[in-house]
């Protein structure tokens, strides 16, 4: 009889182990999608950065910028899984290149001020979503009644940081801004990494998977960038004079 059940019992766990297995492949092309995002990003914001020609003209397009990243983050699901490779990666390299030139005029402003600073906030952003996304990976709870409230939430703030910059200008307020966001990206984080976890599914073709790897790695992008910038916001902030 324990043969018998020990017979019966290990099909089920060489196929547990192998969704296993297919789960951590797919999460870490997710996390290499998001990296190569993240190292390109860099490459962009600090060539920008450097000539200040090509600052100048990210200064006055950064409203543009703005734009154009909030178009391809709403546009993202249906580019991504259009069932073409070539659209699905120019959308992400494009988003990419946007949040590069976008934020080039404020990284450069503090490269200039203290490198250090610029530093200290990726590591910041790097171990606050390090943590939040290994948190969305391991919880046994549902996170999923929190989609509509951080829809909301991600309006709202961004709402709020174009009021600032319009019309109230408030260093103050700003600062209230980027803390709140820095602790709304750090859930959304948690969301999205379970979120892309229970997308995966072992069946799923090439193009599919292809397309969900990409689609993870757009929304985790996006949420490091957000971290990151509003975490130099406030250390700017607080080392000002």
């Amino acid at each position: 009889m324990a043969d018998l059940k020990y017979q019966s019992q290990a099909p089920a766990g060489r196929r547990a182990q192998e969704i296993d297995e297919g789960l951590r492949s797919y999460m870490l092309g997710v996390y290499n999608y998001m990296a190569l995002g993240v190292a390109a990003t860099a490459i962009i914001t600090l060539f920008v950065a450097s000539s200040p020609a090509l600052l100048a003209v990210a200064s006055s397009l950064k409203w543009v910028f703005f734009i154009g990243i909030l178009g391809l983050g709403w546009f993202s699901p249906r580019l991504v899984f259009s069932n073409s490779a070539v659209v699905a990666h120019g959308a992400f390299w494009a988003y990419c290149a946007l949040w590069g030139m976008g934020i080039a005029p404020m990284v450069g402003h503090y490269m200039g001020v203290s490198p250090g600073m610029v530093v200290q906030a990726f590591g910041i952003a790097a171990a606050t979503f390090g943590a939040t996304s290994l948190f969305g990976y391991v919880t046994k709870r549902s996170l999923s009644g929190l989609g509509t409230f951080f829809m909301i939430a991600s309006i709202g703030i961004i709402i709020a940081m174009v009021v600032n910059a319009v019309f109230i200008g408030s260093i103050g307020f700003s600062l209230v801004v980027s803390i709140i966001t820095v602790l709304l990206f750090a859930g959304i984080t948690a969301y999205e990494t379970q979120m892309i976890k229970e997308m995966y599914v072992e069946g799923d073709g090439s193009v599919t998977a292809r397309g969900k790897s990409i689609f993870g790695a757009f929304m985790l992008y996006g949420s490091f960038i957000t971290m990151f910038i509003h975490i130099l916001n406030i250390l700017g902030i607080m080392n000002s004079d």
